[in-house]
């Protein structure tokens, strides 16, 4: 029996699901609810041999799980890596049909179908790096309030106990100070929901080898360590150091034609989690004694900005060692 592909373009409400043969001709297509026994029932007309593509796009996960316990070989296409060109007419149907003449044609650039544990984990390191995000919002709001009323901070952080102190002993106009009470009070919440998600994070990591070993590199504690786990999943995925900082998006762009090479900044792909997470482990302590020598040569250099990413590229090296052999064996003997 010839192969078939079938191609699911995947919306909230509604799907659109094309099968074609090997040739590249037209089986069939319909349009459904997104109802999982209509799913299984449509995909399944094509055989159980059948190869399905479905994009990486809002609320994937329900079909992809469904399609694979049901014994279908799935492929996650790359939203970006893949080349749609300049197509006059652009609906749902042309959509479908495209994922799966690129799969059928060899073409396609898949993205990682990371298992359900893996998944889950991310839920809570995303939700974490939200709720930071709205409290770094809130306590922005506390700042403009003071300065509307002329009130410069004493403290570089606001929020710690000596800025506390000035907070609840300024002199306010009654609508500013209720506006601040109730940031303040929003801030509080947050933080005890932010505390409670680490606690919940660490405890379910607590036996990784990987998230322990990693935790070894200056810069990197729970929170970042969280976040390479989380994000990179399965390190094996990758074959080597290189392609795992092409990923994050750390490496420099390149672009070659003929006898003209261009090397341009940091591609900025991937995680910007990862590439976040990165950054930051490098922007306090430079990487600790391993790294810091290279940070102020690339500094001198080019200045510290580019130094930052160098280095980060650096340490997403070590991360890479550490979480695929539980250990980084260059930091440990330099402990020892």
């Amino acid at each position: 029996m010839e192969r078939r592909y079938v191609g699911i373009d995947l919306h909230r409400r509604r799907s659109v699901i094309f099968i074609m043969n090997s040739a590249g001709e037209k089986l069939s297509c319909v349009r459904i609810a997104n109802e999982p026994l209509r799913l299984l029932e449509e995909v399944a007309k094509a055989g159980d041999d059948a190869e399905v593509v479905i994009e990486a796009t809002y609320g994937w996960y329900w079909a992809v799980d469904l399609l694979q316990d049901n014994g279908f070989s799935v492929h996650l296409a790359h939203p970006a890596g893949n080349d749609w060109g300049k197509r006059r007419v652009k609906n749902d149907e042309r959509d479908a049909r495209d994922l799966a003449d690129l799969l059928r044609l060899g073409r396609l650039a898949e993205a990682w179908i990371a298992p359900k544990p893996v998944r889950e984990l991310r839920e809570l390191v995303r939700y974490r790096a939200k709720l930071v995000q709205l409290r770094t919002g809130l306590k922005a709001q506390v700042h403009a309030v003071m300065a509307k009323e002329g009130v410069l901070p004493s403290r570089f952080d606001m929020f710690g106990p000596g800025g506390n102190a000035q907070l609840d002993g300024m002199q306010l106009a009654e609508n500013y100070a209720a506006r601040i009470e109730s940031l303040r009070a929003a801030i509080r919440h947050y933080d005890r929901e932010v505390l409670a998600l680490e606690r919940r994070i660490h405890q379910q990591l607590r036996h990784d080898k990987g998230y322990q070993a990693i935790q070894a590199i200056p810069g990197v504690g729970r929170t970042i360590a969280a976040i390479f786990v989380a994000e990179i999943g399965d390190v094996s995925r990758f074959p080597n150091a290189e392609a795992l900082t092409s990923w994050a998006g750390l490496a420099p762009k390149h672009k070659e034609s003929d006898t003209k090479v261009t090397r341009g900044p940091i591609t900025k792909a991937g995680s910007k989690l990862v590439r976040w997470a990165a950054v930051e482990a490098v922007s306090g302590r430079r990487g600790g004694t391993k790294l810091r020598a290279d940070f102020d040569a690339i500094a001198a250099r080019r200045g510290k900005y580019k130094a930052r990413a160098a280095v980060a590229r650096k340490l997403l090296t070590l991360v890479y060692y550490g979480l695929r052999d539980g250990e980084i064996r260059c930091l440990t003997a330099e402990a020892a």
